[in-house]
């Protein structure tokens, strides 16, 4: 019986391959979501060295997702293939390095976890087929620059306009929504964002979001079209307000302190996709229309 068919019967066993898929590419995303921050200052800095006419600096040892090795970051102790086994390594070794006992990041077996979850629940959302497969991937990107953007406040052209270019592609064969539909709501992701930018730089003199978080949501609107965006911007609004208050309290910052906008619109527009319509279609029933 071929595999294809096989997912077909069996959709549980779907589901349990794409959990082990969705937990091999978190442990991928955990060496992405630290490097390419890294790998990206070192390219600006070459750029900007260039512009400026200074001499070239002396390339270092080769650095990029596949080189160096895994090593903790404490002791360089290089990471062996059964310490790198998603989940099962870190309760293996009990969340500590096996040369320095020096405690593991909780974040890295969070992001495997999390990965493998969202994997399997798109398979189960959406059956064998092209759908989950390609609804895995753009959950894992946002999964990515989410996590990076959370620490970094930097959402990469390198992983948004890719899967920008991607859901233009997919929906040319009206995957999700219709060509039109999608190319408008690039369109108008971008333009949404790109128009609250600018009213409010006029209006204060300072940016209050980042260039990348106009791209993201014309990245989603490639993806669910022109309808899932104002069910997006509510949502990661509502979501991004009552966190970011209990995140600047929990560590007494100030009101000023820069939150980055781009994991809410991730979640948002994740949740928009995937439900849109059924939310929409509550609300204006609950209402009366």
């Amino acid at each position: 019986m071929p595999l294809t068919e096989f997912f077909v019967i069996y959709p549980l066993a779907f589901v349990l391959a794409a959990l082990l898929l969705g937990l091999i590419v978190g442990s991928f995303l955990n060496v992405l979501v630290w490097r390419l921050p890294k790998m990206l200052t070192r390219e600006w800095r070459l750029q900007a060295h260039d512009l400026l006419g200074l001499p070239a600096e002396t390339p270092g040892p080769a650095y990029n997702l596949m080189l160096p090795h895994s090593q903790c970051t404490h002791c360089g102790h290089r990471i062996r293939a059964w310490e790198n086994i998603p989940l099962f390594s870190y309760l293996l070794l009990r969340g500590r390095c096996s040369s320095c006992a020096t405690p593991i990041g909780r974040r890295y077996p969070l992001t495997e976890l999390a990965c493998g979850v969202l994997s399997a629940f798109v398979a189960w959302q959406f059956g064998f087929g092209w759908q989950a497969a390609l609804v895995m991937v753009l959950s894992w990107g946002l999964l990515g620059m989410s996590l990076i953007d959370a620490e970094h406040q930097l959402l990469p052209d390198t992983l948004v306009l890719p899967l920008l270019w991607l859901g233009l592609i997919v929906n040319s064969f009206g995957l999700f929504v219709s060509l039109n539909q999608a190319v408008w709501g690039a369109v108008a992701g971008y333009l949404a964002l790109w128009s609250v930018f600018w009213i409010f730089k006029l209006m204060t003199g300072k940016e209050g979001m980042g260039y990348g978080d106009f791209k993201l949501l014309a990245m989603l609107g490639a993806w669910g079209g022109w309808q899932i965006l104002p069910l997006t911007l509510l949502l990661s609004s509502l979501v991004g307000a009552v966190v970011g208050v209990i995140v600047l309290r929990m560590r007494n910052a100030p009101a000023s302190t820069q939150i980055p906008f781009g994991p809410y619109l991730a979640i948002a527009g994740w949740i928009a996709l995937l439900w849109g319509g059924q939310i929409t279609d509550f609300y204006w029933h609950s209402v009366g229309f």
